[in-house]
């Protein structure tokens, strides 16, 4: 199963490793799923863990954002969007994930972001909340 994880599910398993964005990384790095991943969506986990402000209130994102980032790189499958997508217009910078859900034949999104959630699903990849996913993969619904 082939399945994109936004930013924001990395973040969170980042910063806690209790919740449901860490039971998914747990679940991938058991090999349960394989994530796709782009340049795009890992210079957005770069980006969001430099702020200072997210340093300074989780001293862990500091420490081992680059580590976490070397991880995904090594251990997910790139794919390479050619085709731009604005399916989520009411924040374009999602869009990163569906072009690369699209372009890699991905069955998943998982996010916790509003934007791309009310997308539901686009070209039968169904986009869901962590805790959705999380679900799916205790039941072997998957």
């Amino acid at each position: 199963m082939r399945v994109v994880l936004d930013a924001n599910i990395y973040i969170s398993a980042l910063i806690s490793d209790k919740g449901n964005p860490a039971a998914i990384i747990n679940s991938w790095l058991s090999g349960q799923f394989d994530i796709l991943i782009s340049q795009p969506i890992i210079d957005e986990l770069l980006r969001v863990t430099s702020y200072e402000r997210i340093q300074n209130k989780y001293r862990k994102v500091k420490e081992a954002r680059l580590e976490f980032a070397e991880l995904i790189a090594k251990q997910g499958v790139w794919i390479e969007p050619v085709k731009k997508l604005s399916v989520v217009t009411r924040d374009e910078s999602d869009n990163i994930y569906v072009e690369c859900a699209v372009e890699g034949v991905a069955q998943y999104i998982v996010s916790g972001d509003e934007h791309l959630l009310a997308l539901s699903e686009f070209q039968g990849i169904i986009v869901l909340s962590p805790a959705s996913f999380v679900t799916l993969l205790k039941t072997n619904q998957l």
